[in-house]
């Protein structure tokens, strides 16, 4: 539960608040906008909270300009109070626009009002960046061994030496691949920074492999090219700046425990909040496969010399037993003979991890050099097998999440097939590797779910969940409080929530016919300007396939053409339609007549074979509370806000959210789900959001 306002810090917060206001008037000047009383509310909020030590969560509705809103204020404390402020986006977009507009303008407007101009870094994942050493031919060919060598025409005669297999497509797919690694090496020599985002156009993933390492593989000081190193550059200059900018990827990787992913700091903002729980858990997240084991015994062989009989035995008894494993999330723990199994893969790469110890004493000449980077290449892979087995044949008690999945199309064998392990909560990783010492800010458009912002503060732990001990002193709720700055946006006057009631409940169908009569009504009455966000690719693509012989204008669907290509598409021409799933609810931003109607064909549920959000529901019920509100339905508020959010993304945007689920009208949950999105007027009347759709259709 938040806590009220500490008393001894608040002369020196009401000073910061007050400088604040001033400054980012100046900023907004700068970027030619105007004054928004939200922006201002959360600039205060921020400083505030900054000051006074106190964990912020606050959403800021589409267009209240929530950038400018903490980065004006996290700029000033920097500077002023020499604490250094981590900045953290979900998506590269929003990063980029952080980095290359946002923040420079505000340090540059700043600057002159501060007692010294901030210093700026950017910090991303180790293999986002080039490696010099590899592109230099430091590390070992791996699997593929030498790709091929480059015609002299074309470049250097040295082999190029590649990270993975050749890609399909015979000498054709190995000459465009080796034309990417040759512009690699080119633009590596160039480059000031290395980053991955700075190379444009870019390369493919399997090109880029070939020219980066992960920090594991990485070797670090003893690296003969450590000086130059793109990696070290970065998290040197991050070490020294005021503001670094980062992504929940990497925030994740801090919240598992990892020490020295972030520089030292005082304050965490981290933007589009509502995803940081999900990118915790991926980074916490670990599997096991046959191909994983086989890849790391390669390794082992081919870099280090090292047999691998026991590993390739335990690897074959797992794949058999992995075949016999149904597809499902063991709630238990490992079936006996799946655990001894693991036991076994454990046991056998432990070995060849210690075997594969680098001899003491060893020569430091450019050939030892290139084996001992295959050795970092073999010993990265084996660890990644040796700590994941051992996860998995540990006695869990509760604490991870352990399913088997499949692969391919139908695909029960071994070789597709994988054990996954993953933390049943991340509250407490977020808690305790996160919050507990800095000052946690948390921001976006969809973080009071329910008209309450502790669905979410249980989420990042900052607020104590079911089955968490009042005994426990660092799984206690922290001191946070929760504002909502409101929007710019008169959502009542701008948006008709219609819901579907007279539809039947959606039951395994993808699209139903009633659906489909509906959306076809919709849609016309709209003159197309319809995003359809769908809870599954095959229900998308049905209903695309089903409307497109009842409806005269284009209807494109997600997998037609790369998403930014149809979201051009789509926003070019107001007739045009587009459907899709989970890549379109959150961060489309096609403002103006060419999506005046959005439709959802049901409530955004997980699916019930999700194996971590069961067993988290589970767990939750277990403890006296409400599994299906807390998971589930907070789950679904999230994504059913950051769908409907598409609709208005300016003051004169107008149109109709349509949700062909008339559960959102009957079910008992429906409150909390309704509560969650903007305040449209609402109605169950076809008729009236069609006569709406044809209103603004008429407008043009």
């Amino acid at each position: 539960m938040s806590d009220a306002q500490n008393p001894d810090s608040a002369g020196s917060a009401d000073s910061a608040a007050a400088d604040v206001h001033q400054l980012l008037d100046l900023a907004v000047g700068a970027l030619g906008g105007a004054r928004r009383d939200g922006q201002h509310d959360m600039t205060d909020a921020v400083a505030t909270a900054m000051a006074t030590k106190k964990h912020l969560l606050v959403q800021a509705g589409t267009g209240t300009g929530k950038s400018l809103g903490y980065l004006v204020p996290a700029v000033h404390h920097a500077v002023t109070t020499d604490e250094r402020v981590i900045v953290s986006t979900a998506t590269l977009a929003l990063q980029r626009q952080i980095m290359t507009r946002d923040l420079p303008l505000v340090a540059k407007t700043l600057a002159p009002h501060l007692p010294r101009r901030p210093e700026l870094a950017l910090l991303k994942g180790w293999h986002n960046y080039a490696c010099l050493h590899k592109i230099s031919g430091g590390y070992p060919p791996d699997d593929a061994g030498t790709l091929f060598d480059m015609p002299r025409s074309e470049g250097p005669t040295e082999p190029l030496t590649a990270g993975s297999p050749a890609p399909a497509g015979g000498a054709d797919g190995a000459a465009g691949l080796g034309k990417q690694i040759l512009r690699l090496r080119e633009w590596a020599a160039e480059t000031e920074t290395g980053d991955r985002d700075d190379l444009v156009p870019g390369v493919s993933d399997r090109a880029w492999r070939q020219v980066s390492v992960t920090s594991l593989e990485c070797l670090g000081q003893k690296c003969p090219l450590i000086d130059d190193c793109f990696p070290e550059r970065a998290r040197g200059i991050a070490r020294e700046a005021d503001v670094v900018v980062t992504n929940h990827a990497m925030l994740g990787i801090a919240a598992t425990g990892s020490p020295g992913v972030l520089p030292e700091h005082s304050v965490v903002i981290a933007d589009e909040a509502h995803e940081l729980s999900d990118r915790v858990t991926a980074a916490a997240t670990a599997e096991l496969s046959v191909a994983s084991i086989e890849h790391a015994a390669r390794q082992a062989r081919r870099h280090g010399g090292i047999p691998t009989t026991d590993l390739d035995a335990a690897a074959a008894d797992f794949g058999s037993v992995l075949a016999g494993l149904p597809a499902e999330r063991f709630p238990d723990g490992l079936p006996e003979g799946a655990r001894l199994s693991v036991a076994g893969v454990r046991d056998a790469a432990r070995a060849v991890l210690s075997a594969l110890k680098p001899e003491p004493g060893k020569g430091a000449s450019a050939d030892a050099g290139s084996a001992s980077s295959g050795l970092k290449m073999a010993s990265s892979s084996m660890l990644l097998v040796f700590e994941t087995a051992e996860r998995m044949a540990a006695d869990h008690s509760g604490f991870d999440v352990l399913w088997c999945s499949r692969g391919g199309e139908g695909g029960f064998g071994a070789g597709m097939s994988k054990l996954h392990a993953a933390p049943l909560g991340v509250a407490g990783l977020i808690r305790t590797n996160l919050w507990e010492e800095k000052v946690g800010i948390l921001t976006s458009a969809t973080l009071a779910l329910g008209d309450s912002f502790e669905p979410v503060a249980r989420a990042v732990g900052l607020e104590r969940a079911a089955g968490e001990s009042d005994e426990t002193p660092p799984k206690a709720s922290l001191p946070w409080r929760g504002l909502d700055v409101g929007s710019p946006f008169d959502y009542p006057r701008q948006g008709i929530l219609y819901i579907a009631k007279r539809l039947p409940t959606p039951g395994q169908q993808a699209t139903t016919d009633d659906q489909v009569e509906e959306m076809v009504a919709l849609m016309k009455a709209a003159g197309g300007r319809t995003l359809g966000l769908f809870s599954s690719r095959r229900a998308a693509e049905r209903a695309a396939e089903l409307v497109r012989e009842q409806v005269d204008f284009p209807v494109l669907c997600q997998g037609d053409d790369q998403l930014p290509t149809l979201v051009r598409e789509f926003a070019a021409d107001d007739a045009t339609c587009l459907f899709g799933t989970l890549s379109l609810w959150q961060g489309v931003d096609v403002p103006g007549t060419a999506c005046q109607l959005v439709m959802i064909d049901r409530i955004p549920f997980p699916r019930p074979d999700d194996p971590v959000k069961a067993a988290r529901a589970r767990y939750i019920e277990s403890h006296g509370g409400n599994g299906f509100m807390q998971v589930s339905a907070t789950h679904a508020a999230l994504l059913l806000a950051q769908g409907a959010g598409r609709l208005v993304r300016t003051t004169s945007d107008r149109g109709v959210v349509a949700v062909l689920d008339p559960r959102l009208a009957t079910a008992r949950y429906a409150s909390f789900l309704v509560n969650s999105l903007p305040d449209f007027w609402q109605t169950t009347d076809r008729q009236v959001a069609t006569s709406a759709l044809e209103r603004l259709a008429a407008l043009g």
